[in-house]
């Protein structure tokens, strides 16, 4: 990458310019040129120096031997770095998105577009924290060279791969230069969900919304008839009735409640014992989310202090990989019920998903806190635990020890 071109301060002569110019230029290619030495080359670059002088004062001839043998090895292992690496990379990923457990299988490209052979050198891939290191061999002009890869994954994440960088050096590590070339492409490894049938936890059968016990002047359920009111529309007057008795009579609304389905997902530290609970409440958390969507239900997804993006599946789970744990104490249950009730006020699901260290009195306290009138759903991840189901207060809560209990956990619920 060439080194960023800087103005030279206005009102200069034209030869003062000049000279700002190649003091600039000469400064960028030094600091190029001392990119190129590793730390330890340092430590022996003195070492040679403190040689030849305590050789040359002292007259001792095995110092002055010693610094020659440095100063050779130094300036061979440095004519090494000369040569081109401006090849064409290309980076290639099967699948930018995957499931934990599941290899992400790749190709980089590597072509020489010169007229000139480019000599071996190696080319780094950076995965997330770790690196993959190719060797690749002399290309000739026009020549090119594919390398396959395979990235395992243990957990979920965002990993970035790339950006991809050519490295040429000597072989005793002193020198090293590296030019960097591709973009970054992000990878995306999913959470773990189970698929289950039937209706979002069976709760909700009409799209178009539930009636609720609230009355309303203008909805599309009708419930009754009443007399006229001052500020009533008289677009709802019934006029056959207003006939029969002689009073004017208006009619009125069961208020109908919009298919409005939420998910609280905690992400405190605190909620949980383990790292593989709060990775199996965001397994169910997940789970249930994308069989919401199939449903075509409008889905919420509420973490402590922001929405998750649950237009699609795909966004979805790309949001819940990169989720991590928010610190001890903040974001906690209760907190976040609070947060829920306040963001969508007429919700008709509330799915609640904790871990094992919220108890029963918490979780009565945050399900006091979600909407009126929403039907609530606590879920507690608890790795090995036995499928478990009680009632607290109006809400159901489901201890799951496994992601694969969760069907069968949520059956029993709608039994």
């Amino acid at each position: 990458m060439g080194a960023p071109v800087i103005d030279a301060p206005a009102g200069l002569s034209p030869w003062r310019e000049a000279v700002v110019r190649v003091g600039r230029a000469s400064g960028a290619g030094i600091r190029r040129a001392a990119g190129t030495v590793r730390p330890v080359t340092w430590a022996l670059i003195v070492t040679t120096a403190a040689l030849w002088v305590l050789g040359t004062v002292l007259g001792w001839w095995e110092l002055t031997v010693a610094a020659v043998v440095l100063s050779v090895i130094l300036v061979a292992c440095a004519l090494l770095l000369i040569g081109r690496t401006a090849y064409d990379v290309g980076l290639d990923l099967t699948r930018t998105r995957v499931v934990v457990g599941e290899r992400a299988v790749g190709a980089l490209m590597l072509a020489n577009p010169g007229t000139r052979a480019i000599l071996p050198s190696r080319v780094v891939l950076p995965v997330g924290a770790g690196r993959g290191v190719f060797a690749v061999a002399r290309l000739a002009p026009g020549e090119s060279v594919e390398e396959l890869f395979a990235i395992p994954t243990s957990r979920r994440g965002v990993l970035p791969v790339g950006p991809v960088s050519v490295v040429r050096g000597d072989p005793l590590g002193l020198f090293e230069r590296v030019h960097r070339r591709d973009d970054p492409v992000d990878l995306y490894v999913h959470p773990r969900t189970v698929a289950f049938d039937g209706q979002t936890l069976g709760f909700l059968r009409d799209l178009e919304g539930l009636p609720a016990t609230d009355l309303s002047p203008d909805d599309v359920s009708f419930h009754a008839l009443r007399e006229y009111q001052p500020g009533d529309d008289l677009r709802h007057v019934h006029w056959r009735s207003t006939a029969r008795t002689g009073a004017l009579m208006v009619r009125q609304y069961e208020e109908t409640r919009r298919s409005h389905f939420v998910i609280g997902l905690s992400g405190a530290a605190g909620d949980y014992r383990t790292d593989a609970e709060f990775e199996l409440a965001i397994s169910v958390a997940g789970s249930i989310g994308l069989r919401a969507l199939r449903d075509s239900r409008r889905v919420d997804v509420h973490v402590p202090g922001r929405t998750l993006p649950s237009g699609t599946g795909k966004r979805f789970l790309d949001a819940l990989a990169a989720l991590e744990h928010t610190r001890p104490r903040d974001g906690r249950l209760e907190a976040l019920a609070g947060q829920v009730a306040a963001a969508v006020a007429l919700a008709s699901i509330v799915v609640l998903v904790c871990g094992s260290t919220v108890d029963a009195s918490r979780l009565r306290l945050a399900c006091s806190r979600l909407p009126y009138g929403a039907r609530v759903l606590a879920v507690r991840a608890e790795p090995g635990a036995a499928p478990a189901m009680r009632r607290i207060g109006e809400a159901s809560v489901v201890t799951v020890g496994a992601l694969d209990e969760l069907p069968a956990a949520l059956r029993k619920v709608l039994a």
